[in-house]
């Protein structure tokens, strides 16, 4: 699939299946000026998010070859995360208008300053917000590694069918992988002939590994290097897939004929995470999830501002809308997660 931002911002052509009650939902929010660019919040957010990650890989060096450095590792596996989030919402143009822009500033943050492939994610992300928790069409319920239904564990063996029984107890642990796993999908991506501007996200992944891994094994001896890249990057996957864990896993799963139209597909798969502004700061407004999936191009600031109206109309039309606290939501992924394993 072509990689486009602006798959993920169309909030009006997916949902055209919502029928009148979307159309109702979505003309109040643009009357509230919901849908309106936060350019000047995603400036300063952006302005002192690279402004941290650029005083920890100085302060970094300046350390030396230290074991203090993993205190470093931590930091930047949190700047890392907080890149993420904005290489996110670029992705859904919600920074700003323009499909061009919207590109290069995701390629600037994923592929130079993560090291993840940006145009491969826009690729992944948009099946996932078209099809939520849907059995072979959502990516993100389509992994080797967890079983996300009862069919998929109860037809696997060997080493899937021990992992699968165990799941739940191996689910937080393997996030810890997660960025390895990350890189190495996006370094395949960009190594793929059909994708557009593979010559320039080849080229800024390349500097960021070429960056990253040749500061570290400057700056640091051998053995501590190994360890900060383990550290780092372990925290990096286990921050990034803690945050977006929360927001689908343990919520339905929709077989492919099922005929929700895309209010109530995206309702009824999406949980928000309950919490103040250090919850929307630590989770990147993902805890939104409701919000975000109904609008994937309202900007984050106003995913807050959203929520009562977008609650109450739920209410109205009787669609379930869940919320719960961060730790209840680990909960109910990690029950849901035994109970698939369970018929391994």
């Amino acid at each position: 699939m072509t990689a486009d931002p602006a798959a993920l911002a169309d909030d009006g052509s997916q949902a055209r299946s919502g029928g009148s009650d979307y159309a109702r939902l979505s003309r109040a929010v643009r009357q509230a000026g919901l849908l309106d660019r936060r350019t000047g919040d995603y400036a300063w957010r952006i302005a002192i998010t690279l402004f941290l990650l650029a005083a920890g890989w100085a302060a970094f060096v300046l350390l030396g070859d230290s074991w203090w450095q993993l205190g470093l590792a931590v930091f930047l596996a949190v700047m890392f995360t907080q890149v993420g989030f904005l290489g996110h919402d670029a992705g859904h143009r919600q920074i700003c208008a323009s499909r061009r822009l919207s590109y290069i500033l995701g390629i600037l943050l994923g592929n130079l300053g993560i090291g993840l492939s940006f145009g491969w994610w826009v690729a992944k992300h948009h099946r996932h917000h078209a099809n939520p928790n849907t059995e072979g069409a959502d990516p993100d319920i389509m992994m080797r590694a967890l079983a996300m239904t009862a069919d998929q564990a109860g037809s696997s063996r060997g080493l899937s069918r021990i992992v699968f029984r165990c799941q739940a107890l191996l689910f937080f642990p393997m996030l810890l992988g997660e960025a390895f796993s990350v890189h190495v999908a996006s370094v395949r991506a960009v190594a793929s002939r059909a994708r557009r501007h593979r010559l320039a996200e080849a080229a800024l992944l390349a500097t960021h590994f070429a960056a990253y891994l040749g500061l570290v094994f400057v700056v640091l001896s051998p053995v501590k290097a190994v360890v900060f890249i383990l550290v780092q990057q372990g925290l990096f996957g286990l921050y990034l897939g803690a945050s977006f864990a929360p927001n689908h896993k343990g919520m339905p799963i929709l077989r492919r004929e099922d005929d929700h139209d895309f209010l109530r597909r995206q309702v009824l798969t999406s949980r928000n995470i309950r919490g103040g502004w250090f919850t929307d700061l630590a989770l990147g407004g993902l805890n939104y999830q409701i919000e975000h999936h109904l609008f994937p191009s309202m900007p984050r600031p106003s995913l807050s501002r959203s929520q009562p109206l977008i609650k109450e109309f739920c209410q109205q039309h009787g669609l379930p809308y869940c919320q719960a606290s961060l730790v209840g939501s680990y909960a109910q992924a990690l029950r849901y997660l035994h109970a698939v394993g369970a018929h391994a």
